[in-house]
C-alpha cells in the first residue's frame, strides 16, 4: 500500500518524545506538514530538530503549548489556523492508590487525558466538515478496557476516550471525516525501561529483559515484548490516510493481543 499525505497538516500532541515523536516522524515521512507539541518551547524546538535529523525532508512546525488549558488550544489554533489530521496523543499516567487518590488528581486526569482532546476537537472538527476531509485519533490505552488496580484514574481517562471517539465520529457522519481511537498496548519507552529493570535483572540484555518482564508480569501479550512506539504510528499514519475513508467510530488496537477478548 502505498500513503502519501502529501498537502495534509497534521497536528499530534504531547510529541516531543514517545508515541507522540514517533507518530509524527511517520506522518512527515508519509509527506504530512506536522505541529509538534509540547509546553515547553526549548524542549519543542529540541524535538523539531531531531525529528528534521530523522526525516530531512520533512515539514515540522514547532507548537509550545499547554493544550490541557483553553489558552494553550487557543495558541496552537494561532500557529495551525486549520488541520487535516488531529492525533490526540498527550496523556499522563503513574500509579496510586485509589483510596489516595484526591478530587483535584481526579480532575486532573480529565483534563488533560480527556478534555483537552475534546476542545481541540471542537476547534478543529468544523473545518474539517466544511472542507469535507478529516482525520481525528485519540490514543487510548489498554488500560481503557483491562483497568489496572493501580491506576483506576488513568484507566477511567482512557475508557472515556473511547466514548468521545465514537459520539464524535455521529456527530462527523457523512461529512469525509473519520473519528477512530488508537488502543496501545504495553509500549518500549525510556520510562517503561527503567521500570522493567526495576522489576527484573539488570544484567540481563534489554531483548530478554523485556521478554522476561513480559512472561512475569504481563503474560496476557501474545506479542511476548513491548510494542515500539513506530509500530503504534503505523496504525496512526493508516488511519490518517484515504486508505482508512470507511474506517470510523472504531477502536483499533495496536496492543499485541493484551487484552484477552475478540472485539474492545
Amino acid at each position: 500500500m502505498q500513503i502519501d499525505l502529501t498537502g495534509r497538516t497534521a497536528l499530534v500532541t504531547g510529541s516531543t518524545q514517545g508515541i507522540g515523536a514517533a507518530i509524527a516522524t511517520e506522518l512527515a515521512r508519509a509527506g504530512a506538514r506536522v505541529g509538534v507539541n509540547g509546553r515547553e518551547p526549548g524542549k519543542v524546538q529540541a524535538a523539531v530538530e531531531r525529528l528534521e535529523g530523522d526525516v530531512p525532508d520533512g515539514e515540522f512546525v514547532p507548537v509550545a503549548a499547554d493544550v490541557a488549558a483553553a489558552e494553550g488550544a487557543e495558541r496552537v489554533r494561532a500557529v495551525l489556523p486549520e488541520v487535516d489530521i488531529l492525533v490526540n496523543n498527550l496523556g499522563i499516567f503513574g500509579a496510586k492508590d485509589p483510596l489516595d487518590i484526591t478530587d483535584d488528581e481526579w480532575r486532573r486526569y480529565f483534563e488533560v487525558n480527556v478534555l483537552a482532546a475534546v476542545r481541540l476537537t471542537r476547534m478543529y472538527l468544523p473545518g474539517m466538515s466544511e472542507r469535507g476531509w478529516g482525520r481525528i485519533q485519540y490514543i487510548a490505552s489498554d488500560s481503557a478496557v483491562v483497568i489496572p488496580a493501580e491506576m483506576i484514574h488513568y484507566g477511567m481517562s482512557k475508557t472515556a476516550l473511547l466514548a468521545v471517539g465514537r459520539g464524535f465520529a455521529k456527530q462527523a457522519a457523512g461529512t469525509g471525516v473519520t473519528v477512530n481511537c488508537v488502543i496501545a498496548g504495553p509500549t518500549h519507552t525510556e520510562g517503561v525501561e527503567n521500570f522493567v529493570y526495576q522489576l527484573v535483572d539488570r544484567d540481563l540484555p534489554w531483548d530478554e529483559a523485556q521478554r522476561t518482564f513480559m512472561k512475569q508480569h504481563r503474560p496476557q501479550s501474545l506479542l511476548q515484548r513491548l510494542i515500539e512506539p513506530r509500530e503504534i504510528a503505523h496504525m496512526v499514519v493508516y488511519l490518517s490516510s484515504d486508505l482508512a475513508s470507511a474506517t470510523t467510530g472504531g477502536a483499533l488496537r495496536v496492543d499485541g493481543g493484551y487484552v484477552d477478548a475478540i472485539l474492545p
